[in-house]
């Protein structure tokens, strides 16, 4: 598509979607993040029925992000130097690789904890080096103008997965087993390795490698230093990493013991968080030219994601279970979606591959520790309790966060 074509396209609303580039990352990513949310789900299950342990469950979870936690902040310092679009794909093709392992151990009946355990660690290590890299790789495709509403539509890519993928993997689950969630993920990858092979990209000469690694790394070090309100959006990020997010991974567990469902609830619940992310991040995309002050707006959302997390902890029935969740993954997506809009778009150039990849450390790097305590905690005193302390610990850091540096809230 020529300038003008884009700027025409524009015009009409549709925005980061006016870019061919990104019109094929989004219908390859749409299709692989449906396979990805049946394997998550499947995964989640495995687990429980292998282990009848929460402890387990919150284990797996946490060594799903180890990779990201040890290996993220080197990926972002790359991410500044190589071709993203390659490294995407490979990574890609070793995610399909690990899905189609795990398929093949459950559908011959020879699957063991460690086996399960061992993947998931490799699966962190791969997306470690994909995840700073698709951030980055986003800008490149859309630019700056088409940021946020790109951000926005993946959002909301995501969390429609998350809606449809689970209802799916209920229904696998019960109907012809675990293994095929596993099988179908793998097969997901192809459409998104397609979409980038198609990509027409200009040319982008890479910067010459002058300096280390760690010369790059102390960079962006000296730059968080520099800025209170980008810091401090990295310290909210991690604090919801710990001790909010992981309440996902204790969806199978609360499904069971505390609604006392079977797997079709389990995917109910995970849809149910799916539909009000959707809901949040097609507000924030269809409003993201009218958003005037967005750090306020993502502020009110991660108050409001822990207060609802509380609220979530106290329920005993499945309909309100879900109507809770939905509000939560709304406000969730609200908080998560404009704070990596307004990190991206303070990051100089030369340094968003950088800063995505201290991003990455904070947001999923740190979920290990989160998913570590939940499953540990959770087993001791329960997994309603364990949700509500993270929900509290949340809301009251965020309205700290908003009185100690109000340039957050003047974004």
């Amino acid at each position: 598509m020529t300038d003008a074509e884009t700027g025409g396209a524009r015009r009409y609303g549709l925005g980061a979607l006016a870019h061919r580039n990104f019109r094929l990352f989004f219908i390859g990513q749409g299709i692989s993040l449906v396979g990805t949310w049946l394997q998550n789900v499947g995964e989640g299950w495995l687990i429980l029925t292998l282990t009848n342990s929460p402890f387990y469950v919150g284990l797996t979870a946490a060594l799903s992000s180890v990779g990201v936690l040890l290996f993220s902040l080197y990926a972002g310092v790359i991410a500044d130097r190589v071709d993203k679009r390659r490294v995407i794909i490979y990574m890609q093709l070793a995610f399909m690789v690990e899905a189609f392992t795990v398929a093949i151990l459950v559908s011959t009946h020879v699957v063991a904890v460690w086996q399960v355990l061992v993947l998931a660690t490799t699966l962190g290590i791969a997306s470690a080096f994909d995840i700073p890299m698709r951030q980055a790789f986003v800008v490149e495709m859309v630019g700056k103008d088409d940021l946020m509403h790109a951000i926005a539509l993946n959002s909301s890519l995501f969390n429609g997965a998350r809606v449809i993928g689970p209802a799916i993997a209920g229904f696998l689950i019960g109907a012809v087993g675990i293994a095929w969630c596993y099988f179908l993920n793998g097969l997901s990858y192809i459409a998104v390795i397609t979409g980038l092979v198609l990509m027409r990209l200009p040319d982008n000469p890479r910067a010459p490698k002058t300096t280390s690694a760690w010369t790059g790394f102390r960079e962006v070090l000296a730059y968080l230093r520099s800025d209170r309100r980008v810091r401090t959006l990295m310290l909210l990020t991690a604090t919801l990493s710990v001790f909010g997010f992981p309440y996902i991974a204790m969806m199978p567990v609360f499904a069971r013991d505390v609604l006392h469902r079977g797997a079709a609830g389990y995917g109910a619940l995970t849809s149910s968080i799916g539909i009000g992310a959707v809901i949040g991040a097609l507000g924030v995309a269809f409003r993201s030219g009218r958003i005037r002050r967005r750090g306020r707006l993502m502020l009110v959302g991660g108050t409001a994601f822990g207060l609802l997390l509380m609220a979530f902890s106290a329920s005993r029935a499945l309909a309100l279970s879900m109507v809770l969740l939905a509000l939560t993954g709304c406000a969730m997506i609200v908080n998560n979606s404009i704070g990596n809009t307004l990190l991206q778009t303070s990051a100089p150039d030369h340094l968003r591959g950088r800063i995505m990849g201290f991003y990455s450390f904070v947001f999923v790097g740190m979920a290990p520790f989160g998913a570590f305590i939940f499953g540990l905690v959770a087993e001791h005193v329960g997994v309603p309790t364990t949700l509500a302390a993270g929900g509290a610990i949340v809301a009251i850091a965020v309205t700290i966060a908003g009185w100690l540096v109000p340039e957050i809230g003047a974004a």
